[in-house]
C-alpha cells in the first residue's frame, strides 16, 4: 500500500466545529448497496428484530491539565491512560517536554503541587505522571476533574459550551482521552425507538487514546506502529453478538473491541489489532461511524470494511457538504463480502 491509498481532500469548511442539536438530527449517509441521504433519526428504518447495536460506553476524562513549572513556564499535560488508579499514575503527553526530567513537580494555578513527572515511558514519546494533589484516590480523581478540561481534538477550535456534548448519553466510567464519536448522535428517545423495532443494545468498553486518530506517516501505511488500547467485552454482550441476526457496531472502537475478542478469544485485555485491507471480519456486519481524517488508521479500517467504495462514499459526502470528524455527521456502512 501507499499513503495515497488512504488520502483524500477534506475541505476545511466541512470540519464541524459545533455539535448539532438535537443529537439525532445529524445527517446519515446510508451505504447499504446504493447511497441514501437520511438523518440519524432514520436509523430506525434500517434495524429490526434480532439486530444488536454494540456501543462503547467509555466516558471522556477531563484529561487536559494546564500546569506550570517551578520556573513559571506553562506546561500542558494530556492524560492518556491510567497506569494505577489508586495512586493516579498516568501515561501522558507533556508539552513542552524536551527538558522535562524525572522528579520534577508541576503546579496548579493555586501555586500548590499538583503532579510529579516520574520519567519517560518505554516508547520515549510519552511520560509517566503521578497526581500528587489529595490524600486518597478519590481526592486525586476529584482534583483532575476540578483542574482538567475536556481534550477536544486540535481541529476543533471553537469552545465547547456544554461539556456533556462530548460525552455519549450512555457513557459510564471516566477513562478515555477522546470520545467514541459515532455514539454522540444517540438520544434516549432514539434508543427507545430502535428497541421498539426489536433491536437490542449491548455495551463494550474500549479506552480511546489519541493514537487512534494519529495520522499515518509511513509511506507504506501497513508499517505504521499502532499502540495498544484497553478493552473489555462483557460475556453477555459476546453471547448476544454470536446469536444476533446482524451485529451493528456503533463506532470504530466498538468494532475493534469485538474483533479483538474474535481474534484472541479473550474478553478483556489490551489490543494491538490493526485492521487493514484484507482483514477477515468475523463479527461486525454493519458499522455506524463518523467521517474520518485522511491518512489515519481509522480510514484503513473503513477501507477494509467496504473496500475501494470508500472513495465514492467520501466523495459523495464532500459533494453533498456533509459535516466531517468528531462533531460531524455519520454514515451507515455494510461490510463487503470477500
Amino acid at each position: 500500500m501507499q499513503l495515497s491509498d488512504i488520502d483524500y481532500h477534506l475541505p476545511e469548511e466541512l470540519i464541524a466545529q459545533h455539535p448539532v442539536e438535537p443529537r439525532d438530527s445529524a445527517r446519515l449517509l446510508v451505504a447499504l448497496g446504493g447511497i441514501e441521504h437520511r438523518r440519524v433519526t432514520d436509523l430506525v428504518d434500517h434495524v429490526g428484530e434480532g439486530d444488536l447495536l454494540v456501543v462503547n460506553e467509555t466516558r471522556v476524562l477531563p484529561a487536559r491539565l494546564d500546569l506550570r513549572r517551578l520556573s513559571g513556564g506553562r506546561v500542558e499535560v494530556l492524560l492518556l491512560e491510567s497506569r494505577d488508579e489508586v495512586d493516579e499514575r498516568w501515561e501522558a503527553l507533556v508539552r513542552p517536554g524536551r527538558k522535562m526530567r524525572a522528579g520534577e513537580v508541576l503546579f496548579a494555578d493555586d501555586d500548590q503541587p499538583f503532579a510529579e513527572i516520574e520519567g519517560r515511558t518505554e516508547s520515549g514519546d510519552t511520560f509517566v505522571v503521578r497526581i500528587v494533589r489529595g490524600d486518597a484516590a478519590s481526592d486525586r480523581r476529584a482534583a483532575i476533574g476540578s483542574v482538567g478540561t475536556v481534550p477536544l481534538p486540535p481541529y476543533i477550535t471553537a469552545p465547547l459550551d456544554n461539556r456533556e456534548r462530548y460525552q455519549t448519553v450512555y457513557s459510564k466510567r471516566e477513562a478515555s482521552a477522546a470520545a467514541p464519536t459515532a455514539g454522540l448522535h444517540f438520544t434516549p428517545e432514539l434508543m427507545a425507538a430502535i428497541e421498539n423495532r426489536g433491536a437490542r443494545f449491548a455495551p463494550v468498553e474500549l479506552v480511546v487514546g489519541l493514537d487512534t486518530f494519529k495520522p499515518v506517516e509511513e509511506e507504506d501505511p501497513l508499517r505504521h506502529r499502532i499502540h495498544t488500547e484497553r478493552y473489555s467485552v462483557p460475556e453477555s454482550t459476546w453471547e448476544a453478538a454470536k446469536q444476533a441476526r446482524r451485529v451493528i457496531a456503533v463506532g470504530t472502537t466498538s468494532c475493534r473491541a469485538l474483533e479483538s475478542v474474535a481474534a484472541t478469544g479473550r474478553l478483556e485485555g489490551r489490543t494491538d489489532l490493526f485492521i487493514t485491507p484484507g482483514f477477515r471480519w468475523k463479527m461486525v456486519d454493519l458499522m455506524m461511524t463518523n467521517f474520518h481524517m485522511p491518512r489515519t488508521t481509522l480510514l484503513l479500517m473503513i477501507s477494509s470494511f467496504v473496500g475501494e467504495s470508500w472513495r465514492d462514499i467520501y466523495a459523495e459526502a464532500v459533494r453533498e457538504k456533509y459535516r466531517f470528524l468528531s462533531f460531524g455527521d455519520a454514515m451507515l456502512l455494510a461490510r463487503q463480502e470477500l
